[in-house]
């Protein structure tokens, strides 16, 4: 989309580039106009007034998806409840609705997001909108909307109204030529998806908008994040969240990779902490903006080894499905993740025996683990 310059704040809007060898800029903006989705401050549909303090004020985009509410509920128990704004275009579940301010926000919907940005006073903003691998193949055009249009959309805004912008990437943002043990922070990035391929655009855009324009954009590829409260949705890192209930449920499990498909993976709490310290960490601190992070990898085999000292019965059997298995084949087994632990402190508190016995707790096995104790 087209970006033009707002002349008559041109004086202040001039940034001076980081360490990127660019000149002096302006901010981009777009022409703006009236939306008739018009969203006030006080309106009834459970918006909030932010306290006054030095707190940011935080704007979560696809808050819905499996990382958002964990990180509202984080980022609330650090800033305040009401300084913090879930939003998506779904209806939410009640209890995440009442633990703190929800709005609807569609990220392609240019003006309305504006508006909630200038209403609300954000000046943090954490974009989750997207559509993962799966369903993006199944729908390339609405991918390319929701994962390259919306992006668009938020990059203008934060660079319009100097956010700090935090934009997710993946395991997924590199492909069959990227060298895979391990895959250093920068490297040939050639990926086979619209979702991978939407990310590394989100990546260079966000590079781009830094030295270009002086957006404070801040990316982290994630490995495989494994979650006991999120269902498995048929992804090539879900075996690794279906063992843990097919153990509970029938002491069976029935693998779609193959036993020695090495994957790096990370414990949610893990994802969510790494993505608080980066936004955290002081801006002259980074030496770039899109880090890799990583806490552990292991294999099919090597969880199921770990799962069967609680669940001794588990029957571990394997039927490759070649789609996911050679999706897996061009992802890395292991993550550099060196620069990420130098600049700014990052550093893991789950392995695969921590992980394995959260999982079993939070699903419900307490008397499998005290049993196998």
């Amino acid at each position: 989309m087209p970006i033009v310059r707002n002349l008559g704040r041109a004086a202040s809007q001039l940034l001076q580039s980081s360490g990127c060898g660019c000149g002096v800029s302006l901010v981009p903006v777009r022409a703006i106009g009236v939306s008739p989705r018009q969203v006030a401050s006080d309106a009834s549909f459970h918006s909030v007034t932010f306290s006054e303090s030095d707190h940011p004020r935080v704007l979560i985009t696809g808050g819905l998806g499996q990382l958002g509410v964990g990180l509202a509920k984080l980022l609330r128990k650090r800033f305040g409840k009401n300084n913090v704004i879930l939003s998506d275009i779904r209806k939410p579940a009640d209890n995440v609705f009442y633990s703190g301010p929800f709005i609807f926000a569609d990220i392609l919907d240019y003006k309305n997001l504006r508006e909630i940005v200038v209403n609300n006073r954000i000046t943090w903003l954490f974009h989750y909108s997207a559509l993962l691998s799966a369903v993006g193949e199944a729908n390339v055009p609405l991918a390319r909307a929701v994962n390259i249009t919306g992006l668009h959309n938020i990059l203008d805004i934060a660079a319009e109204h100097n956010l700090r912008l935090f934009v997710p990437s993946t395991i997924g943002a590199f492909g069959p030529t990227s060298p895979r043990d391990p895959t250093p922070d920068l490297c040939i990035q050639r990926p086979r998806t619209i979702y991978g391929v939407s990310k590394v655009h989100a990546e260079l855009m966000g590079e781009y908008y830094h030295c270009r324009y002086g957006l404070d954009f801040r990316c982290l590829r994630y490995p495989g994040i494994i979650s006991a409260d999120s269902q498995p949705g048929g992804g090539t890192t879900d075996y690794a969240v279906q063992i843990f209930h097919d153990a509970i449920k029938t002491g069976k499990f029935k693998c779609y990779l193959r036993p020695d498909t090495r994957l790096p993976m990370m414990y949610i709490d893990d994802c969510l902490k790494a993505t608080l310290e980066v936004m955290d960490a002081p801006a002259e601190a980074l030496t770039m903006r899109t880090y890799n992070i990583s806490a552990m990898s292991f294999t099919p085999e090597e969880l199921a080894q770990e799962v069967q000292k609680y669940v001794p019965e588990l029957q571990m059997t394997y039927n490759v499905d070649q789609v996911r298995q050679a999706i897996a084949d061009s992802w890395p087994m292991n993550f550099d993740d060196s620069n990420a632990r130098r600049d700014w402190g990052w550093k893991h508190d789950y392995d695969l025996p921590e992980l394995v016995t959260t999982m079993f707790s939070y699903l419900g096995s307490d008397s499998r683990i005290a049993q196998a104790n």
